[in-house]
C-alpha cells in the first residue's frame, strides 16, 4: 500500500469516529435531559494495524464529580493471573464535551484519575499496544485483530453496572466483526452490553475470518475463524452442533440466545465466556482422526464453562473484582470437573467410545500420579495457589505443584461413581450439576460456597462424602480408585512397572538449539549428579548434543550405564559423571472385569456407552 492511500484510509477512518463520536453525544444528551442514565459509549478503531496499536475514545456522560478514577483491570476472568494491561497503554488524554483538556494524574498502576471539575462530559482517548496473539490477550497485525476486552477498554470506577455502547471500526480491508456481544439494530458494527461485566466477558475478532453458521438445540450458533485449512467444514459445524445438543440435553436448556466459537488462529489455549469462547487453532495439528478428537474434546471442554464456571461457579468467582486476585480453593471443580466432562459430552454426543473415554481417563490419573508434586500440594491448595504458581513453571514450581485440571478430572470421576453407587442408580454428577445450576444460577442469583457445594453432592448420593472431600480433594493421601472404579465393574493397573529406556531425570529446552536444563526431578541420577536448572549440556561421553540430539544420545545408552557429561554453568565449564537409572511408574489403565455382576454392568452403561 502506497503512501497516498494509507492517508486516504487513515482520513476516512478519522471521519468515522468522529461522526460516531457526534451521534454518541447526541444520544447521551437527549437520554440525559429525558432524564434516563446515559449509556458510557466506547469507540475503538485501528488506522494502522501494523503498528500494534488501537486506538480507544471512551464518553462518559453525567457523571458530575469533581474528579472520575479510569481504570483497567489487571486480569481478566478464566485466566487466573495478572496481566497488568495497563502496562500497554501510551497517550492518555482527557477532555470535556467541548474538547477542551482534563488535567489527569495515576494513582494507581492501573487508574488515571481526571479533575473533571463536574463537567457533564468526560472524554478519555488512548492506544493500546497489542501483539500477543492469545486468547487472555490482544493481538493486532496486518492479519486481522483480536480484542480482550479486560485488556483494551477501561471502566469508570464504581459504574461496573452502567450499560456500555462498543463501536468498532475496523480497517478498511476488513470485512467482519465477530463477538457475543448483542447488536445494536441499524448500526454496523455497534454492539450494546448491559453493564462492563457483560463486555468484559465478550471477546472480539475482527479481520476477514470465515463464518460458519449452524442451529442447535434450536438457537443459533456461529463459528468465526481466522484459518481452518483442510478441515471438513461440514463435519465441524456437525460435530459442534452434537456437542452443544448434549450439553442442553444434560443441562434441559442453554442459557443465552446466540452463540459463537471464536476462533482466533494458531497458538495455544482456550478461553470460556457467556455466550462465546474463544480457542487457537493450528489447522495443520489436525491431521489425524485422533488428533482432532482432541481438538473436538478442548472446544467441548471451553463451551462447558458457560455453565460450570460462567453460570454455576464458586461466589469468590463474581462479581469479579479486576484490580487483584480473586482467591478460591474450587478450581479443581470449576476446572477439573469441567475436564471430566469435556469427554462424557463427547461420548454422549457420539464422537468418542467408551473405551477411548477410559484411556483419557487413565492418561490424565497417570499423569498427575506419577507427577512430582502429587505429593506436595493438594488440589483445594492448588487451585488456591494458581495465582502464583500454576502459570509460572520454574523448576520449584514443576517439583511441588500439581495441576488442579487433572486431579479435578479425577476426583469428579470419583464423586460421579460414588453418587451413582450410593443412590442405587437414581442420581449422578449430572443431578448435582443441574441443582447448582438452578438453585444458585437462576434462583438465588449468585455463586456457591465451598460447603453449599458438598451439601448439594452429598444430597445427591444419600450419603456423606468426607473421604472425597476431606481427604482426597484436601490433602495428598493415596486415593482408593480400586473401590470407586468397581462400582463400575472396572479395574485400575496401580503397580509400578519398569519404564523402558534409561532415565537420567532433567528435562530440557531449547535454546538458540542447546539443551539447557530447565528441571532436574528430586532424587534422580541428574540431581545426584548435581546438574541443575540453567546448565547448559555441552556433550555427553563427550560427544557434542544440541536439544534435537540430547534425548536420542541418552536414548542409545542402557539403564545403569554410567554417562560424562560436559555441561557450563555461569559462564564455567565443567564435568559430572551420572549413573542412568530406570524410571518405574504405574501406568493406572482402567479396564472392565471380565465378569462384572449385573450391577456393576448396569452403572457403567448409564455412565458410559459403548
Amino acid at each position: 500500500m502506497n503512501k497516498k492511500m494509507s492517508r486516504i484510509i487513515t482520513q476516512v477512518v478519522l471521519v468515522l469516529v468522529v461522526l460516531n463520536l457526534a451521534a454518541e453525544h447526541v444520544l447521551a444528551q437527549a437520554q440525559s435531559s429525558a432524564g434516563q442514565a446515559p449509556i458510557m459509549s466506547i469507540t475503538v478503531s485501528m488506522e494502522r494495524p501494523t503498528s500494534h496499536y488501537y486506538h480507544v475514545i471512551f464518553r462518559a456522560e453525567g457523571l458530575k464529580a469533581e474528579s472520575v478514577d479510569f481504570k483497567m483491570p489487571v486480569w481478566t476472568p478464566g485466566y487466573y493471573r495478572i496481566m497488568d494491561y495497563a502496562k500497554n497503554v501510551k497517550d492518555f488524554r482527557a477532555e470535556d464535551a467541548a474538547g477542551r483538556s482534563l488535567a489527569w494524574e495515576k494513582t494507581a498502576k492501573n487508574t488515571w484519575r481526571v479533575r473533571s471539575g463536574k463537567a457533564a462530559s468526560v472524554v478519555v482517548s488512548y492506544d493500546v499496544y497489542a501483539f500477543n496473539r492469545f486468547v487472555a490477550d490482544s493481538y493486532l497485525g496486518d492479519d486481522g485483530g483480536f480484542i480482550t476486552p479486560a485488556g483494551v477498554f477501561m471502566h469508570v470506577a464504581g459504574r461496573l453496572r452502567n450499560p456500555v455502547t462498543v463501536t468498532v471500526i475496523p480497517h478498511p480491508d476488513w470485512k467482519q466483526v465477530s463477538t457475543g456481544l448483542d447488536p445494536v439494530a441499524g448500526r454496523p458494527n455497534k454492539f450494546i452490553a448491559p453493564d462492563f461485566d457483560t463486555l468484559y466477558d465478550c471477546p472480539i475478532l475482527i479481520g476477514n475470518q470465515e463464518i460458519l453458521m449452524f442451529e442447535a438445540a434450536g438457537l443459533p450458533h456461529t463459528i468465526a475463524a481466522y484459518d481452518l485449512g483442510s478441515l471438513d467444514r461440514n463435519k465441524l459445524t456437525s460435530d459442534l452442533r452434537k456437542i452443544v445438543e448434549a450439553a442442553a440435553e444434560l443441562m434441559g436448556e442453554l442459557p443465552y440466545r446466540h452463540y459463537t466459537f471464536l476462533i482466533i488462529g494458531p497458538g495455544a489455549g482456550g478461553l470460556e465466556h457467556l455466550n462465546s469462547t474463544a480457542v487457537t487453532l493450528n489447522p495443520g495439528s489436525l491431521a489425524d482422526a485422533r488428533s482432532y478428537q482432541g481438538w473436538l474434546a478442548f472446544i467441548a471442554h471451553e463451551y462447558f464453562h458457560l455453565f460450570n464456571v460462567k453460570t454455576i461457579r464458586p461466589i469468590a468467582l463474581g462479581p469479579f473484582d479486576y484490580d487483584r486476585e480473586n482467591y478460591t480453593s474450587m478450581l479443581w471443580f470449576s476446572e477439573g470437573v469441567t475436564v471430566y466432562y469435556e469427554y462424557l459430552l463427547l461420548n454422549r454426543a457420539g464422537l468418542m467410545t467408551r473405551n477411548e473415554v477410559l484411556e483419557r481417563l487413565s492418561s490424565i490419573i497417570a499423569e498427575y500420579e506419577n507427577a512430582p508434586g502429587r505429593r506436595h500440594q493438594s488440589a483445594t491448595l492448588s487451585s488456591f495457589d494458581t495465582w502464583t504458581g500454576f502459570f509460572g513453571r520454574s523448576e520449584h514450581a514443576a517439583n511441588t505443584t500439581i495441576s488442579y485440571y487433572d486431579m479435578g478430572c479425577g476426583l469428579g470421576l470419583l464423586l460421579d461413581l460414588k453418587i451413582r453407587e450410593a443412590s442405587k442408580g437414581r442420581a449422578s454428577l449430572d443431578d448435582v450439576m443441574r441443582t447448582l445450576y438452578r438453585t444458585f444460577y437462576k434462583e438465588k442469583k449468585r455463586g456457591f460456597t465451598d460447603r453449599e457445594l458438598r451439601e448439594v453432592c452429598e444430597r445427591a448420593a444419600g450419603i456423606p462424602l468426607g473421604e472425597i472431600f476431606d481427604v482426597y480433594a484436601a490433602t495428598v493421601k493415596d486415593w482408593d480408585y480400586a473401590k470407586y472404579l468397581a462400582y463400575a465393574g472396572l479395574t485400575i493397573d496401580t503397580e509400578p512397572r519398569l519404564l523402558p529406556g534409561p532415565w537420567l531425570g532433567a528435562s530440557t529446552q531449547d535454546q538458540n538449539g542447546s539443551a539447557v536444563v530447565s528441571a532436574v526431578e528430586p532424587g534422580s541420577s541428574a540431581s545426584i549428579a548435581g546438574l541443575t536448572v540453567q546448565d547448559e549440556i555441552l556433550a555427553i561421553d563427550e560427544v557434542r548434543v544440541t536439544q534435537r540430539s540430547f534425548v536420542e544420545t541418552l536414548n542409545s545408552r542402557k539403564p545403569s550405564d554410567k554417562v560424562k557429561i560436559l555441561y557450563a554453568r555461569r559462564g564455567l565449564v565443567r564435568e559430572t559423571e551420572a549413573v542412568l537409572g530406570q524410571k518405574k511408574e504405574p501406568s493406572f489403565r482402567i479396564t472392565p472385569l471380565d465378569a462384572p455382576t449385573s450391577g456393576q454392568k448396569a452403572l457403567l452403561d448409564a455412565w458410559l456407552r459403548q
